[in-house]
């Protein structure tokens, strides 16, 4: 990794929220609300045994109030103070957490870094300044679904589990954004206290007989078309929040995460790939649930390896990403498969897949970003071409530096 990179140390936060293994989880539950955080280092003798998430809480269908939180604990990765920028990206993004704990060499709790820490950084650091970075629309994903603000919230429960990872924007009648709306603003309008009698709270009615525009959070987060990604960074940490929508004409059309920007650091901040080989490409699968079959991942995961050869023959993968969205405004159980690919020049391919067959969709993904690939390849290819290289060459000065200086040389040599 170059020199000025920060590690871990340098951005963790020292004085974190924690608790005791034998606390109940309604202290948890009472800790994150109002720091407004969704993970808690637990603690046994200083040091740290797991992380109390809000999502290992909330998926737990059974547990009484006074549950330790010891028993509800999910093992994060060791995150040393010494750990690099780009390696730690790396491992918030396997993890799924938005934070972590730093421990020193004896085990004890230093404190913890979380993706906020990550993406307030990134603009400070010389490898992101650039004004040719890559811009939001080569990173932002679609965000799922769009709504009204006077629909039902009750039409929401169809969009629980986009809502889960992301807000979705609000429009007015015009299709403009007005509005975002997320899980904590269902959730506040659902776990109200009620106020009154029997019967007053019938005649108040189902909470989720209210419009969106009620409850939604105004105005929305937002960065225009066109803008560097540097810059959905920036907003993102001025204002506080985990993602922001991308909008054109007033008009949301995709929407950037955080996860999304740590997908950059990630791709520039760690080592690149093994030259010629696959092995160090980071590949982040996102939007496929607990419950999938193993075997499909094995077979996703082994369709995945044969692409990223072919995509080796042409450029250098550093990270590919895939991301599984349901349409739900289909009535049939088509998804939508999105796949990036960052490489080691810089350059970032994308393409989308809209089907039922998801090993198909994978596949095809990977076919078109060989042929990105390929193409983008294509003038160096020619240069070689003219100088009367086989195509078997060619394929290989792509692959191994050195090799194609030697092969340079063998036909200058053959040259009259």
């Amino acid at each position: 990794m170059p020199t000025g990179w920060p590690n871990a140390s340098d951005l963790m936060t020292t004085k974190p929220v924690t608790l005791p293994h034998d606390a109940p989880v309604s202290k948890a539950l009472g800790l994150m609300r109002t720091n407004r955080i969704h993970e808690i280092p637990v603690l046994r003798n200083s040091r740290p045994i797991g992380m109390v998430t809000l999502e290992s809480i909330a998926r737990r269908s059974h547990w009484l109030l006074g549950t330790k939180v010891e028993h509800l604990v999910v093992l994060p990765p060791l995150i040393l103070p010494t750990t690099p920028f780009g390696e730690v990206a790396e491992q918030l993004l396997a993890s799924g957490l938005r934070g972590v704990p730093v421990v020193g060499h004896r085990g004890e709790l230093l404190g913890v870094i979380a993706r906020s820490d990550i993406i307030r950084a990134m603009p400070t650091l010389p490898a992101f300044r650039s004004a040719d970075g890559p811009t939001v629309e080569q990173v932002a994903r679609a965000s799922g679904a769009v709504v009204h603000e006077d629909d039902q919230c009750r039409n929401l429960m169809a969009h629980l589990r986009v809502l889960e990872e992301h807000p979705l924007p609000v429009v007015d009648r015009k299709g403009r954004v007005v509005g975002a709306i997320g899980i904590s603003d269902l959730g506040a309008a659902l776990w109200k206290p009620t106020v009154g009698g029997k019967r007053d709270a019938e005649a108040r009615g189902s909470p989720l007989d209210v419009a969106v525009g009620s409850i939604m959070h105004s105005p929305a987060v937002t960065v225009p078309l066109g803008a560097l990604a540097i810059e959905a960074a920036r907003v993102m940490s001025r204002e506080r929040v985990s993602s922001v929508f991308v909008v054109e004409d007033g008009r949301p059309t995709r929407i950037v995460s955080q996860s999304d920007l740590l997908s950059i650091v990630v791709s520039r901040a760690r080592p690149g790939a093994v030259r010629g080989g696959i092995e160090n490409v980071y590949v982040e699968i996102t939007g496929l649930r607990g419950s999938v079959d193993p075997g499909l991942l094995a077979e996703i995961d082994g369709g995945v390896a044969k692409g990223l050869r072919r995509v080796a023959r042409y450029v250098r993968p550093t990270l590919l990403t895939l991301h599984f969205a349901p349409q739900g405004t289909h009535r049939t159980n088509d998804l939508t498969v999105e796949a990036r690919l960052f490489t080691e020049q810089g350059r970032i391919f994308y393409a989308s897949h809209t089907g039922w067959n998801l090993m198909a969709g994978v596949v095809g993904l990977l076919d078109e970003l060989a042929e990105q690939s390929r193409r983008a390849s294509e003038p160096a290819r020619g240069r070689g071409r003219r100088r009367g290289l086989p195509p078997e060459a060619e394929d290989a000065t792509f692959e191994d530096a050195d090799l194609e200086a030697k092969i340079r040389a063998v036909s200058n040599d053959d040259e009259p």
